[in-house]
């Protein structure tokens, strides 16, 4: 706060030099657009006060009915948070990863780590829509794709949440996948089974079976955090909102790449026909939108 302070009596000042006709106007004009853009990222993260926001954050991603095509669309996701975080420099750690049987993904999992990640993401919870010509289609049809995102924030050790073995079926199985020959010698997948809720959790990112159970129990935590939080809240209709079907009409946000370009949001109308730039991670305008709206923001409070 107190640098941001500073930059603007900076900023003042070069508007003074300005209006003296400076001679350094590219080189003021360079330090006026640094400090507005420092502005803007203060006045985001202004929004940013729920219980949750400022921790890491686990995403998965799950493709709707349809086989090779909305596989591949999840994949298509995968990548665009992937290059998401690249672009904000936050850290990304593959936790399971379950390849299509032609193309994309049957489910994949990341932990994202960085300052106020599950804040920002905690938007993207939703179904995802994509309109395309498929490339999997000798007819050249389009096609209607949905692929389904759930965002959960990364519960530390001091958060009380007790998971006892004889609640949890422990399930280990030959990863599948990138990793080499070796992570498919050994049993060292793990899948977790929390019985009183039906959550189920898989991990194969490491070699190791135990570091692969670690990682699903802290993942396992996270999910039935989240869950508590929902319930003490007593939001029974957003939880009923987060289990609904992948289908058409229930899309937070639609991809149409065909017969024209655009990608809108269906609860704050922001939209941009710049399709190849939110594919490649630029998604921020949205998030932003998201967070701008008062009464949608406390819905994920």
């Amino acid at each position: 706060m107190e640098r941001l302070q500073t930059e603007l009596t900076d900023s003042e000042e070069l508007l003074g030099m300005l209006e003296e006709g400076a001679s350094e106007v590219k080189e003021i004009k360079t330090e006026l657009n640094k400090t507005a853009a420092e502005l803007d990222k203060f006045e985001l993260t202004a929004f940013l006060s729920g219980p949750d926001d400022h921790r890491d954050a686990i995403l998965s991603i799950h493709p709707g009915a349809g086989g090779t095509e909305s596989q591949d669309w999840a994949d298509m996701l995968f990548r665009m948070y992937n290059r998401w975080a690249e672009r904000r420099q936050f850290s990304v750690q593959l936790m399971d990863y379950q390849p299509g049987e032609e193309a994309g993904l049957k489910s994949a999992t990341l932990e994202i780590k960085g300052d106020f990640v599950f804040g920002f993401l905690k938007s993207e919870s939703g179904v995802h829509r994509l309109v395309r010509i498929s490339p999997f289609d000798a007819a050249s049809r389009r096609h209607t794709s949905f692929a389904s995102v759930h965002v959960f924030p990364v519960v530390q050790d001091t958060v009380e949440i007790d998971v006892k073995n004889d609640e949890v079926r422990i399930d280990t199985y030959r990863a599948s996948g990138a990793g080499g020959q070796h992570v498919n010698k050994t049993s060292s997948a793990v899948r977790l089974t929390h019985i009183e809720t039906g959550i189920v959790v898989t991990c194969q990112s490491q070699r190791s079976q135990f570091k692969n159970k670690d990682a699903a129990f802290r993942i396992l935590k996270s999910r039935l955090y989240q869950l508590h939080r929902e319930e003490e809240a007593k939001k029974r209709e957003k939880v009923e909102k987060a289990k609904m079907k992948i289908e058409w009409g229930s899309q937070i946000r639609s991809y149409v790449f065909h017969p024209y370009n655009m990608v809108k949001d269906h609860r704050t109308s922001q939209e941009t026909s710049n399709t190849q730039t939110v594919m490649d991670g630029d998604i921020d305008q949205f998030i932003e939108a998201f967070l701008a709206n008062p009464d949608l923001r406390e819905q994920l409070v």
